[in-house]
Parts: structure tokens; C-alpha cells; sequence
């Protein structure tokens, strides 16, 4: 028993095609591809539940094809078949993917490619509001409008493809405004930039710059516009950026942002990341010191109290200034991670219970460290910094 899975694009199938069709004693696929490639007699299925259709490949007596839109090995049900024991031999078409880039005239190695296809819609989300490149492999509940919806507050610029490959076929370039107003025929892929225009840069890696950068992070206070120190030190952002685990697909907020350098370094490891920050001109900072960097941070000018039930949903939350009343605006969020940097002994234990009472198990550090700086004569010696306390809760 042997299986092909073909992958169509368009109306022509690849060569050879035609006669495994012509030799299957089963064929599996959508209802539009079995009425125009299935041989008259042919047993066929139409895909909907895997499980049924998966049954009756595996239990097969002879040759079986199914037909899949694209490249099939590409989010396609290549995976679904190779989980269920069957070892399909592959014919791919030009993906959904390719075709998109291709009708923008670009080039797509620095596009990354997410799936909301059968999965939550926010890692998508969050990686468009990240990345300045990317598409989205939609789905029913998960399409144009609902992404355009999600990416309010962020510069982006919609492609959307409607029912690529057929006589119906239509490429529309929006904003984010008409994304969420039209009714947009299914399927549907999405292309999601910063810049439409924009002509990207020759890289090595496809999607783009991988993560963590180069350079490592906890970067230098002085890699920071900052003002008279108000920035969290080097050794501090190392811990709380490791126990906040900023990652591509997740939402860090830095409340109480200053300068922003837990947001801009969040930001450089892949997350989506939201600088909340009060001062207009610390608000500047951050905006300066994510364009130094080239990331996308949201930069919300306002108290964390006030807007915090505006703004997407963190998964992460750093907490750099603020009392407990911050603290607790933040820990009711339902965020899995929650890091509070505090200078001041008396707000240690205040945190630690807002962080209990709000169902997170807590724990912390104080970290007092001693850089080496140069002496005139050309020795060094250690040279205290001010001791900082992390508390965290975990909700995992």
C-alpha cells in the first residue's frame, strides 16, 4: 500500500499526477478537488475530521493519493500523515505562501511565517506585531479582519490574497481600518509589513534575523539614551529578561518603562513588546533607543492604571516602577510571568503577597554586585552598585 499526497496549484497538476490518480484505489482531498481530478469509480473521501480520512488511508489495500492545496510538507497534512504511521511519497505545488510574495513582486526570505490555522490567534498576532515582515496562514475566526483588529496601535499595512489560484483570485493591499471593515472571502492568506515599500536587505537566515542578535543581551547601560542612571542596570535586566522569557509569539509589557531597555531588549530577543511610560520625554527615550536597536516597541504614554485593559494581554509583565497598586493592576492581568524590580526593602513584602494573593507562586533574589573599573595607576578594583531586589510569580 503506498500513498502520494499531490499538492494542486491551480488548474494544472505536476507531471505524472495524472496517472497516480489514475491508478489509486482511493482518493482523499477537499469536495473541489475530488470533482475536478478524481477518476469516475474511484472511492474517494472528503476531507473534514482527519481521523476518518486517516483510517481509511492506513487501511488501504491499494495505491491511495490525496490532494492537498500547494506544498503540502509546508503546515500541510504531510505532518498529520507521517503522526499516524503512513509514509506518504510528496509531489508539492507552489505554496500559498509563494504565491502571495510573488503577486507583491518581493522577495519572501525575510518574511516569517506563522499559522493561525486550528491554533490561538495571539502568537500570530504578536509575531506581526514584531517582525515587519510576515504571513499569516489564516483561518475561519482567524482571518484578515480579526488580525487587523489585533494590530491596532501597531504601523502595519495588509496583502490579502482571497482564494489564490482560482478564477476568483483577488489580491488587495489595505489598512488596518478596511481590514477590520470588509467581509473577506475564505481562504485567505495574509501578508503583514511595517513598509510595504520597503526593499529588504540581503540576509543569510530565512525569516529574518534569527534571535537571540548578535551582541548577546543585558547590553551595557551606556548602549541606552537614558537619563542620570534611570535605567535598570546591565546585571538586574539579565535576570529579569530570564524570567520573563521573551520569545517570538509572546507579549512582554516593561510598565514603568523609563528608557525602555527591558522593552527594546524583549523586543530584540523576538517578542512582541508594549513600553508603558508616563513621562512624555522618557516616552522619547524609548522610541529613540527601539530605533537604535531596529525593533518595534509600542511605546503608550499614560499610567499602567488607566490603560491596562485597552492594550493586548501580556504574557510577561516587568514591572520597573510603581507601587503596589501597580503591582496588583498588573498581576489581575493573567499574565504566566510577573518580574517587579524594587531598590526599596519596605515594598519587598507588599509585593510578594499581591503577587500570592492574585494565585502566583513567588520567588526572588537580591542582586548586589561589584564591577571592575580601572585605577590611574592601571590596576582595577570592585566597585559596588546598589543593591536591587527581583521578586517574580509564576502562574505555571
Amino acid at each position: 500500500m503506498t500513498t502520494t499526497v499531490i499538492g494542486v496549484d491551480g488548474a494544472e497538476l505536476a507531471p505524472g499526477a495524472a496517472e497516480l490518480l489514475g491508478q489509486a484505489s482511493l482518493i482523499v482531498g477537499a469536495r473541489r478537488y475530488l470533482d475536478q481530478y478524481a477518476p469516475a469509480g474511484v472511492t474517494t473521501v472528503e476531507l473534514g475530521p482527519l481521523e476518518p480520512a486517516l483510517h481509511e488511508l492506513s487501511a488501504a489495500a491499494g495505491a491511495s493519493v490525496v490532494l492537498a492545496s500547494g506544498d503540502p510538507g509546508f503546515f500541510g497534512i504531510v505532518r498529520a500523515l507521517r503522526d499516524y504511521g503512513l509514509r506518504p511519497a510528496v509531489i508539492p505545488a507552489v505554496s500559498a505562501v509563494q504565491r502571495l510574495v510573488a503577486r507583491c513582486g518581493r522577495s519572501w526570505d525575510d518574511v516569517a511565517v506563522v499559522s493561525a490555522h486550528g491554533r490561538d490567534l495571539g502568537p500570530a498576532l504578536n509575531v506581526c506585531r514584531a517582525r515587519r515582515n510576515t504571513v499569516v496562514l489564516t483561518a475561519p475566526g482567524a482571518g484578515p479582519a480579526e488580525l487587523a483588529a489585533g494590530l491596532t496601535g501597531w504601523r502595519r499595512t495588509l496583502t490579502v490574497a482571497e482564494q489564490l489560484g482560482a478564477d476568483t483570485e483577488t489580491v488587495s493591499t489595505v489598512d488596518l481600518a478596511e481590514a477590520c471593515a470588509r467581509v473577506w472571502a475564505e481562504p485567505n492568506i495574509v501578508l503583514c509589513q511595517a513598509d510595504p515599500e520597503a526593499v529588504p536587505g540581503t540576509g543569510w537566515h530565512a525569516g529574518g534575523e534569527p534571535t537571540p542578535p548578535a551582541g548577546g543581551w543585558a547590553l551595557t547601560e551606556d548602549a541606552f539614551i537614558h537619563r542620570d542612571g534611570m535605567i535598570t542596570k546591565a546585571e538586574v535586566r539579565a535576570m529579569a529578561l530570564a524570567k520573563l522569557g521573551p520569545r517570538p509569539g509572546s507579549m512582554v509589557w516593561d510598565v514603568g518603562a523609563g528608557c525602555g531597555s527591558v522593552a527594546v531588549e524583549s523586543a530584540r530577543l523576538g517578542a512582541a513588546t508594549i513600553a508603558i511610560e508616563h513621562d512624555p520625554v522618557q516616552c522619547v527615550r524609548v522610541v529613540a533607543n527601539a530605533s537604535a536597536f531596529g525593533v518595534d516597541v509600542r511605546v503608550v504614554e499614560a499610567d499602567v492604571l488607566d490603560v491596562a485593559d485597552e492594550l493586548p494581554a501580556p504574557d510577561a509583565v516587568f514591572v520597573g516602577g510603581g507601587g503596589s497598586t501597580v503591582i496588583a493592576t498588573c498581576a489581575r492581568l493573567g499574565a504566566e510571568r510577573v518580574v517587579v524590580a524594587l531598590a526599596s526593602l519596605d515594598r519587598i513584602a507588599p509585593a510578594r503577597e499581591t503577587l500570592r494573593a492574585n494565585g502566583y507562586a513567588v520567588s526572588g533574589a537580591q542582586l548586589s554586585t561589584a564591577r571592575m573599573v580601572d585605577l590611574p595607576n592601571g590596576g582595577s578594583r570592585l566597585a559596588a552598585t546598589n543593591p536591587i531586589t527581583l521578586i517574580w510569580g509564576s502562574s505555571t
